[in-house]
């Protein structure tokens, strides 16, 4: 680094001021991280060096040829121009001592940080107003300026001129490290807070104006930028953060500036040059030898202000950046790549050279997001210039698989600027990237992340459109593109879609190409003339893919946003945007009204792509069919759409004409009458058939397949509409009802009517319930309604036995729909007149749907393979469908529909089943405990109970714990435990509950008689033993009591030699727990525990009655009892981890420090305590206090998670008039064994 001297030398006695004023060697050097000192001329010596604009190089290293090499040339310091008004050095003697020759030892005062810090100051008069200081006391601001440099990394300290005078540069570091105070590890580069928000800006700005005020002047003196340099330099090697952090900063941004000053002296000699050129090549009747003389003096001048420029920056690259751009901070190599990125800019004479390339190179490799950034902005500002191009074709063919490769960087800022610099390149270098280089970024088009995927449309568009579809200016504007050259961008689109194979959606391409291409794709003329031509030689595929093109830029113009799975980041839409969007909604709608029936004529007969173009009227501006008078157009779309709904019978067609129809069905609209007309029309016809074809097969038991098809085929027409439009006139309840009640009762009907019939009787339901909800309807309507209610959930039931599983699926779907809206919840917000619809189902009813979900839920599914073959996509849809089922049943528990106890036919499974339904099964667990944390817990234990039965009764109880299904049941308990989540407090009486009953069970089958084994369901006890992290110490021993006395009804004692029994009590055991306190598998803190008094306690050193919990303990608490966290505990398993983790959240903040409002609602398990009454008389009847939390006075007391009860108990009751503890033996009630 340079420095004025190396501490180590014998010369570094001697202060940097007396070096700078009488030793003659200028001190700036440049070395290495060694503090070898390397003087680069003598300021009064005379002495020249050969440097030139280009003597500026890297270290020594490089990957790139050797000609490109360029070796390091020294310069020699040469005076200031005599024309600038420089501040003369005064004499050694005169730089420390007053004029009255005592010597100042005071630290002159700083305003210059505080003035950078409120940024409110320009800037010019700031560096200005120090300028004249300086020159007035060229010692005291100096000092204030390097102050200011000491202030801004945060340090306390101050430079005197004492330490000035007698310290080296190393030696004031070493004091002002000593000095540095850290008591956070924020400094004003990475302070928070509206006061330091703009510090670092107006840092910067500090230093550049400090170089451009005094490149006239100062900056060829040899005192204070030499000086300057080597503070920087060593600053930047300290060991301390915030050293290292500000001075890189103030170096690169100092570096940057002589970078200006030095692209200036060149032009300035460029100037010259010719001045000095025309004038020698002047006749000698014309040339003034004066003139020639004077641009020769000049021409020198500027060379050794050169040649001083260039020496500063190469101490600063050599002694800063060199070391600091692989700095094991990543702020700080960032900083070194973005300013060496506009050095090449800005100086590229200098610095466009491959030994300077070579680090951005390099660092395109970092491992943080932030510094590869910086690289790729750095590159795409070289690239984007033609004219630099030609000197990075070397760098390119280096680095370009590197920078092709960050296509696909895991973050995804990072991936995007690869993406746009890449483009660049293919814009300005021809033939860099080739067919390979390209199909690598082909598929990003399809990505999730919208802006890479846009980037990505950039590149495609560049690559394989522009070239054929190039467009030409005239007179500055954009001529308009030829329907020929529209064409050839369509088919373009098409081959690429089609051929790639890379997706199943052109939406989503549609999307990418929207920003670089909206133009071509908002051409509809162009597309539907295409869909439209006779003699086209499109094939199928290609017809379908064209249509959802046109459909996807439709939906995009008008709605504005991308498609699903993709998100933009905006809140909204510009005022400009939303005009553009009106806009472009009335131009398609103008253009596509007319053509709508003709496209619906063309493609009727193909339901793929019929159903896309009625999804079209979603986007229309409807109101122009009255404006624009184009009615005409719409009887056209009418008759089209009954066509297109006679003739298919595809879900996905018929969804989309009702819902087209429903659009168009709105009362506002001046041609409702007539679109209500035709729908009539339709819905007679429809129903007509329905009545006709139902008869006959009420009259026939057997029908053919043909007029199977047909009945099946109307009857999903018809639930089709019902689902938008209100058909109740037509009375379509009745009918149905009779076909599913024969379904029912005899076998007869075909499945593939039952479908579509159960959904109509469904819509009917659900259209009378809206009917009488909207007025007060009579109680005979209602109990009419009730009626119809019952008996479709009498036929659901019958069905959900039916032989075919679709059956099965229909019926379970709308019944548990249908009761979920006539449950209680339906007459909340003031609809108490609906009371007698409330339904509630029959055990039976519960029964059978908790056994459905049994057969048809939780089944073992096959292995899934790649995710792309047919079976896996069959694997795929069956998961959604059994997901859904699941969902419903739950919905069904947490809405009070089923008896919550069902709860544990779900729960049982969740560990089982965690990678499909793991969410389902959390949510739901986290709803129910919510709802009643008693009886979730009790149902968490019932679930083990089960497991355990069922196993028993298949296994029987030998070697019952050696089972590989009881290890699963164990991993179950576990999952259990941890879902309780860090609030012991709150769940301690639910834990304890959890324990006695668990205890009850493993000893309510005694032995077998006349057998000395062990109880059936003793075994039981081990799964247990999984919540026993969750239990207090107290709670523990007082448990150890109560099996001990269940024991004892069984003839045994505690330290009989069954396994199980041993297992529980070494859970419940002081020596198991290491952390009595702590939930098992709670992950460790490494902060480093710091000792101090608690933050609230009483004056009597006793904790309040609000921070304590009152035991009475049988057998009474040890002396000691010590609840602190022991270290050094192994972790979970990752899921387990997880679980406790996204279940209770306010753990992950319990092993760092918190500040401001920011507490967790219960202080970290390891922070408890006991606090022990002294001995004393009576100390038996004495209740002993566990200290719980320690709690700022500003907190809730109880934390509000206590229930009231126990609040009011512990504000009005004194410490002996408290109630018996949640442990006390009658609450234990041992009697129960």
């Amino acid at each position: 680094m340079p420095t004025l001297r190396s501490s180590s030398s014998p010369s570094s006695v001697s202060s940097p001021l007396q070096r700078a004023a009488g030793g003659g060697q200028r001190g700036l050097s440049a070395s290495s991280s060694s503090s070898v000192s390397v003087p680069y001329g003598n300021r009064d010596s005379g002495q020249t060096s050969q440097g030139d604009s280009d003597s500026l190089s890297a270290d020594e290293g490089s990957d790139f040829e050797d000609s490109l090499r360029r070796s390091v040339r020294k310069r020699a310091a040469r005076r200031p121009l005599k024309t600038t008004p420089v501040a003369k050095h005064p004499k050694k003697g005169s730089r420390m001592i007053r004029g009255d020759g005592q010597k100042d030892s005071e630290v002159p005062a700083s305003h210059l940080f505080d003035a950078v810090k409120a940024a409110k100051s320009d800037m010019q008069s700031l560096v200005d107003e120090w300028l004249d200081s300086y020159k007035q006391d060229q010692d005291a601001g100096f000092l204030e300026l390097i102050n200011f440099f000491i202030r801004s990394c945060g340090c306390k300290g101050n430079v005197t001129p004492e330490m000035f005078k007698k310290m080296s540069n190393s030696e004031i570091i070493r004091h002002l490290t000593e000095q540095f105070n850290e008591d956070s590890g924020d400094y004003p580069l990475t302070a928070p807070g509206p006061s330091w928000k703009k510090f670092q800006g107006s840092f910067c700005e500090f230093v550049k104006t400090l170089v451009f005020q005094c490149q006239y002047s100062l900056l060829y003196d040899g005192f204070p930028m030499d000086n300057l340099i080597s503070l920087l330099t060593g600053l930047s090697d300290s060991q301390v953060r915030a050293f290292r952090h500000t001075s890189t900063l103030a170096a690169m941004k100092l570096m940057t500036s002589l970078v200006r000053v030095a692209l200036q002296l060149s032009l300035h000699k460029d100037n010259n040059q010719r001045q000095y050129e025309a004038e020698r090549n002047k006749g000698p009747g014309q040339r003034a030898p004066e003139r020639l003389e004077s641009l020769l003096e000049k021409r020198k001048e500027l060379q050794e202000h050169q040649e001083e420029i260039e020496g500063m920056m190469n101490a600063l690259f050599r002694g800063v950046f060199v070391h600091r751009y692989r700095d094991v901070l990543p702020e700080i190599r960032a900083i070194c790549i973005e300013e060496i990125g506009s050095w090449m800019q800005s100086y590229s004479t200098s610095f466009l050279t491959d030994s300077y390339l070579k680090y951005i190179g390099w660092t395109l490799h970092d491992k943080h997001r932030e510094v590869r950034l910086k690289c790729l902005k750095a590159l795409k500002a070289l690239y984007s210039s033609r004219d630099l191009t030609a000197r990075l074709e070397l760098f390119t063919s280096r680095f370009k698989d590197r920078m092709v490769s960050m296509v696909m960087d895991r973050e995804y800022d990072v991936a995007v600027e690869a993406v746009k610099l890449l483009t660049i390149i293919l814009k300005n270098m021809e033939g860099v990237l080739t067919d390979a280089d390209c199909e690598g970024i082909y598929p990003v088009v399809y990505a999730s992340h919208r802006a890479l995927a846009s980037a990505a449309g950039e590149f495609l568009y560049w690559k394989l459109f522009y070239p054929e579809c190039e467009t030409r200016a005239e007179g500055g504007r954009q001529r308009r593109r030829s329907p020929r050259a529209q064409r050839t961008f369509f088919h373009l689109l098409l081959s690429f879609f089609v051929e790639s194979e890379l997706h199943d959606h052109a939406a989503y391409l549609v999307d990418s190409l929207w920003d670089c291409a909206g133009a071509q794709l908002k051409d509809w003329e162009s597309l539907t003339s295409l869909l439209l031509e006779k003699d086209q030689n499109l094939g199928d595929v290609q017809e379908s893919t064209l249509i959802e093109i046109l459909v996807s830029s439709v939906r995009q113009a008008s709605e504005g946003h991308p498609p699903v799975g993709r998100l933009t980041g905006k809140k909204g839409l510009t005022p400009k945007e939303r005009k553009t969007q009106a806009d472009d909604k009335v131009k398609l709608t103008e253009h596509l009204i007319p053509l709508l029936p003709q496209l619906l004529a063309k493609f009727s007969a193909d339901a793929e792509k019929v159903a896309p173009l009625l999804q079209l009227l979603n986007h229309f501006d409807l109101n122009i069919y009255c404006t624009r008078r184009l009615e005409k157009h719409l009887e056209l779309f009418l008759q089209q759409l009954q066509e297109v709904v006679v003739k298919h019978a595809e879900p996905a067609v018929l969804e989309a004409g009702a819902h087209a129809l429903y659009l168009l069905c709105n009362p506002e609209f001046t041609f409702f009458g007539r679109v209500d007309f035709a729908r009539s029309q339709l819905v007679d016809l429809l129903t007509d058939r329905f009545q006709q074809e139902l008869e006959e097969l009420l009259q026939s038991p057997f029908l053919d397949e043909d007029e199977v098809y047909s009945l099946a085929a109307t009857l999903k027409r018809l639930s089709a509409f019902y689902n938008a439009h209100d058909l109740s006139r037509w009375e379509l309840y009745e009918p149905c009802y009779r076909l599913l009640r024969k379904a029912v009762d005899t076998g007869e009907v075909p499945h593939q009517v039952i479908l579509p019939a159960l959904t109509l009787v469904y819509f009917s339901i659900l259209w009378t319930l809206s009917h009488l909800s909207e007025s007060d309807a009579s109680q005979k309507q209602l109990l009419s309604l009730k009626g119809r209610v019952v008996a479709f959930c009498e036929l659901c039931q019958s069905c959900l036995s039916d032989v075919d599983s679709d059956i099965q699926e229909q019926a379970f779907v709308l019944l548990s729909d249908l009761l979920l809206v006539f449950s209680p919840q339906m007459i909340l917000g003031g609809r108490d007149f609906l009371r007698p619809l409330v339904f509630f189902p029959e055990a039976t009813l519960q029964s059978e749907l908790a056994s459905f979900l049994m057969d048809h839920v939780f089944i073992q599914p096959g292995e899934l393979g790649s995710g792309h073959s047919q079976e896996d996509h069959v694997h795929i849809e069956q998961l959604h469908q059994r997901r859904r089922l699941l969902a419903g049943f739950c919905k069904l528990l947490l809405y009070g529909v089923l008896e919550m106890d069902a709860a544990s036919d779900v729960f049982k499974h969740y560990n089982k089943f965690y990678n499909d339904y793991g969410d389902i099964i959390k949510e739901t667990l986290t709803r129910a405990r919510q709802i009643d944390r008693s009886h979730c817990s009790r149902i968490l234990l019932l679930s083990l109970k089960q497991l355990y039965t069922e196993l028993l009764q298949e296994q029987g109880p030998q070697g019952l714990n050696e089972l590989p299904a009881f290890g699963e049941m164990r991993d179950l308990a576990r999952r259990f435990a941890l879902s309780f989540g860090p609030q012991q407090l709150q769940n301690r009486d639910l834990v304890v509950a959890l324990h006695k009953e668990g205890i009850r069970f493993s000893l309510s089958e005694p032995p077998p008689a006349g057998s000395s084994g062990q109880p059936p369901n003793l075994a039981f006890l081990e799964l247990l033993s999984e919540f026993s992290p969750r239990l207090f110490h107290q709670d523990k021993q007082l448990l150890l009591s109560y099996l001990g006395k269940g024991l004892q009804r069984v003839s045994q004692s505690l330290d009989c030699p069954w396994g199980p029994v041993t297992t529980y009590c070494h859970s419940l055991s002081p020596v198991e727990s290491t952390a009595e306190a702590s939930p098992q598998g709670y992950p460790r803190s490494k902060k480093r525990r710091t000792e101090g008094p608690p933050r609230r306690q009483r004056e009597d050193g006793r904790p309040s009655q609000e921070e304590s919990l009152q035991l009475t303990s049988i057998p009474p608490s040890p002396t000691l009892t010590s609840t602190a966290v022991k270290r050094g505990q192994p972790r979970r398993a990752l899921g387990e981890a997880e679980e406790e983790g996204s279940s209770e959240p306010e753990h992950s903040a319990q092993g760092q420090p918190l500040s401001g409002n920011q507490r967790p609602r219960f202080s970290s398990p390891r922070r408890f305590r006991t606090l022990l009454h002294p001995p004393g008389p009576g100390l038996g009847s004495r209740l002993t206090r566990l200290r719980l939390m320690e709690e700022d006075e500003d907190e809730p007391e109880a934390h509000g998670e206590l229930s009231e009860g126990r609040r009011d108990a512990d504000k009005h009751s004194s410490p002996s008039e408290h109630g018996l503890d949640l442990l006390d033996s009658t609450e234990l009630n041992l009697e129960d064994f």
